[in-house]
């Protein structure tokens, strides 16, 4: 027997915590089993729904390390086909939930829809829920200052560089993971080595260009790092865009090593500058700016 909540969970934010934490006290409670529901591939990749511009917070693996840190007990992932999307909100309760899971309860969150078939209210999807012989639980929206928490709101301020904002409402630290590839070795010329980074996730939303103060993790030590993410319009046009951490007080060759790199900060825009030599005071002034910042912070 199960406690259970479902959906993509993409980010596992303060709103999803907020089901999380009530799905853990009424297990607790019932002495039941916690347990998310959730699917893979996102839906929009299966239905052809803008797939082209699906980019997402948090990887598989990401969501499943997050849901067990906040204490879940079970993580179980249904695969997403068109003719899961099909079925209606009684069918996929019934015979996925129900029958298949030992589904007792089911938290729902806000704006929760199940099956092809939406519901005008909230009243109206907590009555399927029931009839199904589950017992519905619904959860209030969460907001803070900065508004209504959702994936999409939290998608939004990451593409915008609004990674502090992103993150309050997170309740972590947004990171990237990859490998250290090789680059045109160009900022090792000006005293500022990078690490190249070639993302694991293809599909994983990377913040809007910009400069950075970031906290990077590589060979099991943390250090702190300015990140370049962009197109390096100082040396040309129409080049690929990057992601480049020099890495403070850090001189080891990591090339084909993974790295993940957690953001703290937005330090400014990415400019043009006339010359290298530009280049280099600026990215003086931005190291500065970031030990200033993360003065205090642990590397732990």
């Amino acid at each position: 027997m199960a406690v259970a909540a479902t959906g993509f969970f993409d980010g596992v934010h303060l709103g999803h915590k907020k089901v999380i934490d009530r799905m853990l006290s009424i297990a607790r409670e019932r002495g039941e089993e916690s347990m998310i529901v959730s699917f893979w591939p996102h839906p929009r990749s299966v239905l052809q729904q803008d797939a082209d511009r699906l980019r997402l917070l948090t990887t598989l693996e990401e969501k499943k390390r997050l849901c067990a840190g906040y204490g879940v007990d079970r993580f179980e992932i249904i695969p997403f086909s068109r003719e899961l999307s099909r079925l209606s909100a009684r069918d996929f309760i019934k015979g996925y939930l129900k029958e298949k899971l030992g589904v007792t309860t089911l938290i729902l969150g806000y704006d929760h829809r199940l099956g092809h078939d939406s519901f005008a209210s909230p009243q109206e999807m907590m009555k399927v829920v029931s009839e199904c012989g589950v017992m519905p639980v619904r959860i209030e929206e969460l907001s803070i200052e900065a508004g209504t928490i959702s994936s999409t709101a939290i998608r939004r301020k990451v593409s915008e560089g609004q990674i502090e904002a992103a993150e309050e409402m997170l309740g972590y630290r947004y990171s990237l993971s990859g490998v250290v590839v090789a680059g045109n070795k160009l900022g090792r010329t000006i005293g500022f080595p990078t690490a190249n980074m070639q993302l694991y996730e293809p599909l994983k939303l990377v913040p809007g260009g910009g400069v950075y103060a970031v906290r990077a993790y590589v060979l099991d030590q943390s250090y702190f790092g300015i990140c370049n993410i962009g197109t390096r319009p100082t040396v040309g046009l129409g080049n690929a865009r990057t992601i480049e951490t020099h890495i403070l007080d850090f001189s080891q060759d990591i090339y084909g090593l993974d790295i993940k790199i957690e953001f703290l900060t937005r330090i400014r825009d990415e400019r043009k500058f006339a010359s290298l030599d530009q280049l280099k005071g600026q990215l003086d002034k931005d190291k500065m700016f970031a030990e200033s910042f993360t003065r205090g912070l642990s590397t732990i």
